[in-house]
């Protein structure tokens, strides 16, 4: 008698043991930002990977095309954000079978990834990423994001990381919407500058995507003209004070 009730301690001990869980990420994506703008949604976001605190990847592309209408940007765990462009092919692939003229539009795909991450989150074994998820369907743009516990809303320029605290100050002085194509990449380009001067994580190589009714875009890498010259730079730490 004993011994079977030992048997199934050990039995739910090993059970246990083989539950596993991700207690933290380990190849990493920094900021996306985004925006609306005249005919679309334009999103930036750099090509590093970091394994820890080492930039160890220069060309992750965490922006990517889902379906006919919509544009996913993610920061977070890279494996993780691969496994949810597998769930989103399913769900394009699922839609498609049915045949009946109509596709699915940014605001449903970015519903389904809002349950998705929730319903990770209860599980206690989320999905490591913030996401956003931009689009243009019957000249109706979309843009919206969600985080890895799933909390979401829909706004004219959205951040993730570093760039809820740093970009998005400078979209809410500067954004309008009227943007043209040319001032919507500036615009851009001048929140991911600052990215790079102030997280470590940020590399100078850079990807912006839009979205419009004619389809998805996504520009070449290419880097910002950057100075490095300035007196904060130099001397970052005149005028600190306390023990650091």
């Amino acid at each position: 008698m004993e011994s079977n009730q030992s048997n199934q301690h050990n039995s739910l001990l090993a059970s246990e043991a083989d539950s596993q869980r991700t207690l933290y990420p380990y190849v990493t994506g920094t900021s996306v930002v985004a925006i609306k703008y005249k005919d679309g949604i334009l999103m930036a976001s750099d090509m590093g990977g970091s394994y820890g605190s080492t930039l160890r990847y220069k060309s992750v592309e965490r922006i990517k095309p889902v379906g006919k209408h919509s544009l996913l940007g993610a920061s977070g765990e890279i494996s993780d954000f691969q496994e949810i462009l597998r769930y989103l092919d399913e769900l394009i692939l699922y839609d498609n079978m049915w045949d009946d003229g109509n596709s699915l539009g940014p605001k449903e795909v970015h519903s389904y990834l809002t349950r998705v991450m929730y319903n990770r989150r209860n599980k206690f074994n989320p999905l490591w990423n913030s996401l956003i998820l931009g689009g243009v369907k019957n000249g109706h743009k979309y843009l919206g994001m969600v985080s890895m516990i799933g909390v979401n809303f829909e706004d004219d320029h959205v951040a993730t990381g570093f760039g809820n605290h740093l970009a998005r100050p400078i979209l809410r002085d500067e954004w309008h919407e009227n943007l043209s194509f040319e001032d919507g990449v500036k615009l851009l380009e001048k929140c991911m500058r600052v990215l790079l001067y102030r997280d470590r994580s940020a590399i100078n190589k850079l990807q912006i995507a839009k979205i419009t009714e004619e389809g998805v875009t996504v520009s070449q890498p290419y880097s910002l003209k950057t100075f490095w010259g300035f007196s904060a730079f130099q001397n970052p730490t005149v005028g600190a004070e306390g023990s650091w």
